[in-house]
């Protein structure tokens, strides 16, 4: 019996590897030929021996480089020509409209994007008018556009980028899930915790914010680090888990100073496994600008952490403000300030938000479900066309 195949497309590699995580081994064992589809990287070598599929390399930039996508488009269009995959689905902007695009030319019969963001939403002028094209045209070649959270639905129908019909949400939202047995207090131990504070120099009676991510402007950093430092709360620390991008949406310079003068800022760059940093932490502060549906958050919850989040769409719909944590108005330097205060203060709220945190993520957003839910529809759709 023939497999059937099914490609699954992003940008970079690592997105491949990290976003989606598990789901393209569940696939496969369901009857599907899994190919998956990213630029060069160590990664993608990665991603083919941990879940066992075939991986394919075509360059894709991030950035927009007309020439450099024409040259893509060329390639992912020869490639699925080639191929007839029976399903596309690609994930991330720039994947998403060249892989579209290239299998609508290439007759793909389900071509299906999915929506974990809107950078857009944050450009102005020309370039906000080309994003929006972009998107429409995205949207337009795919049979299928799945945003990621109930919030992004919302705003793609306001804005007019497709019609409701071609709209779902899967499951309760999230591109992958969480598995919430990876992410568990009982996974670190408490020597390897003591040990961490200890080579972290936070005190025992320390309370620690943690923020996790890229270091740059539209998550939020600039407002988390000026908060922290004007707070100046006895005993806190603030520990800081991502790599500072540079190039893209780069930090202030004051901001920048401030986390390599203030010695209650801990910053210790990208780490592969994050649990052992959300392990010796107290509470999320995550007051990004836009997100899809964010990892970062289902995973603090799901270690025990209660949340102060940005009123945006995905925070929104993880966090609800009094039970699992605070939602503060985006970009909103008082009002992160109001939320941290009494966060660390309120020892009877915060340990309220700390009880229903790991069982209000484990309820709505265990991985199986998630993937159980997009077979479901992989299969729908299928079943549909042979009819």
């Amino acid at each position: 019996m023939n497999r059937i195949k099914l490609f699954r497309i992003t940008t970079v590699p690592i997105s491949l590897k990290t976003l989606l995580k598990g789901q393209h081994f569940f696939m496969s064992d369901n009857g599907f030929e899994v190919v998956g589809v990213s630029s060069f990287g160590k990664e993608l070598g990665e991603v083919s021996e941990d879940e066992g599929i075939r991986t394919v390399a075509i360059e894709m930039s991030r950035q927009i480089t007309p020439l450099q996508d024409l040259k893509s488009l060329w390639k992912m269009w020869n490639f699925l020509r080639k191929e007839k995959p029976e399903i596309v689905h690609t994930h991330t902007p720039k994947a998403g409209t060249i892989g579209m695009l290239a299998a609508k030319l290439a007759g793909v019969p389900h071509r299906l994007h999915t929506v974990a963001g809107l950078p857009l939403m944050e450009a102005k002028g020309n370039k906000r008018k080309i994003l929006n094209f972009v998107e429409k045209i995205t949207y337009s070649c795919a049979t299928k556009v799945y945003p990621n959270s109930k919030g992004l639905y919302h705003i793609i129908l306001e804005n007019n980028f497709t019609t409701k019909n071609k709209l779902k949400v899967i499951a309760n939202g999230s591109s992958n899930g969480i598995n919430t047995e990876y992410f568990s207090p009982e996974s670190i131990s408490d020597q390897e915790k003591q040990e961490l504070k200890k080579t972290l120099n936070i005190q025992p009676d320390d309370f620690v914010f943690i923020f996790v991510g890229r270091l740059v402007r539209d998550k939020g950093v600039n407002e988390l680090i000026v908060a922290f430092s004007e707070l100046n709360l006895p005993n806190a620390k603030l520990l800081l888990v991502g790599r500072e991008e540079k190039d893209l949406d780069p930090l202030e310079i004051n901001t920048i100073k401030e986390i390599q003068k203030n010695e209650n800022i801990i910053a210790v760059g990208f780490q592969k496994d994050v649990r052992l940093y959300f392990a010796i932490a107290d509470c999320l502060a995550f007051p990004s600008y836009r997100e899809g549906f964010p990892n970062v958050v289902m995973q603090a919850g799901a270690m025990g952490l209660p949340s102060i989040v940005s009123d945006i769409n995905g925070c929104n719909e993880i966090i609800a403000e009094g039970e699992n944590g605070c939602i503060i108005p985006s970009k909103s330097v008082e009002e992160l300030k109001l939320a941290m205060k009494k966060m660390k203060e309120d020892k009877s709220l915060y340990y309220s938000l700390q009880q229903n945190s790991r069982r209000m993520i484990v309820e709505r957003y265990q991985q199986e479900a998630v993937w159980k839910a997009l077979l479901e529809e992989y299969n729908f759709l299928i079943a549909g066309r042979n009819v």
